[in-house]
């Protein structure tokens, strides 16, 4: 079985930014290395810069305990996001990343989006860069298949798949960032199998469903402004009430192992293969120690089919 990592991002951006606290989500790292996760997965984007400001401060003495994984190439403004994959800046962005986790060498240095006014290979040659330098040791692209985005006819990851066959030219990748977990396996279609047949890495972003699979919240509860569920098609009252057999049968499920339904959720994140490593995402340390636990968590055959068999899950893109 496998292990499970941590997503650092909702200690300090996006998520119920009313519940986040420094020292807490400090004590939340070191309890998560403390139950054997390795993998921390951070993003200048996040804060922006702070929560790497804050994964530099739980690691500082610890650092030989980490797999450290972030990313470059968005910016963040007031009201927008924009891509930049200008070579001068991927260096810059670098340096000042490394400034802010406090560390001489970031384990994995992802491409967050590709910039559309920069050939992706141009980035990825900045990155490639990087490694020769010994500032980072292998390179990941995140993917990019928005829903909204996708050609007619496509595949949710094909558009992914493409930068992936274009950037492999220039240097090898090492993982790939998609979301996969019950309710979104979109990635098991396509994505997945062009890793595996390359050695690549899969690290599953929203294991649990934006939380949604974890079974503790209540269909209609509202979220806070900046909260990106307040504006999600599946976190309408109505949506979460119709999708609430799917956590019902990870409810089942939990309770037959002496479980819980977000442990069973990431397990089966881990069943689908050795090199998928899912990132949920915990401010509290509670809450990284269970996620922590799913990597003991052995579904049976007969688990893994009923979950094949729970309701696909639904959205108001549906």
């Amino acid at each position: 079985m496998g292990a499970v990592g941590l997503g650092c991002m909702p200690m300090s951006w996006a998520y119920s930014t009313s519940q986040q606290r420094g020292d807490r989500s400090v004590r939340t790292v070191h309890a998560a290395l403390e139950a054997g996760v390795q993998l921390l997965d951070t993003a200048d984007m996040y804060g922006p810069f702070t929560n790497e400001l804050l994964v530099g401060r739980a690691l500082k003495g610890r650092r030989s305990e980490a797999f450290l994984s972030t990313k470059c190439g968005l910016l963040v403004g007031d009201q927008h996001i924009v891509a930049n994959g200008r070579p001068g800046y991927v260096r810059r962005a670098c340096d000042a990343s490394l400034r802010r986790l406090q560390t001489d060498v970031i384990d994995l240095y992802q491409l967050h989006r590709a910039d559309p006014e920069v050939p992706v290979e141009e980035t990825w040659g900045a990155m490639a860069d990087l490694v020769a330098a010994g500032k980072v040791r292998a390179l990941g692209l995140c993917a990019v298949g928005a829903r909204a985005s996708r050609r007619p006819g496509s595949r949710l990851h094909d558009g992914t798949i493409r930068q992936l066959e274009r950037v492999q030219q220039v240097f090898p990748v090492s993982a790939v960032e998609a979301e996969l977990s019950v309710w979104s396996p979109e990635a098991l279609e396509s994505l997945l199998p062009w890793c595996t047949a390359r050695g690549v890495g899969l690290l599953a972003a929203m294991p649990l469903g934006n939380g949604y699979l974890t079974g503790t919240l209540t269909p209609g509860q509202g979220f806070e402004p900046d909260d990106p569920r307040a504006r999600h098609p599946r976190f309408t009252a109505e949506m979460m009430a119709a999708n609430q057999p799917v956590v019902s049968g990870l409810r089942r499920i939990a309770e037959r192992h002496g479980a819980t339904p977000a442990q069973v959720a990431l397990a089966w994140v881990l069943r689908q293969g050795p090199h998928v490593v899912p990132v949920p995402g915990a401010k509290r340390e509670e809450w990284a120690v269970e996620n922590a636990g799913a990597a003991r968590l052995e579904l049976d055959n007969a688990d893994l089919a009923e979950i094949a068999g729970l309701p696909r899950a639904r959205g108001s893109w549906d």
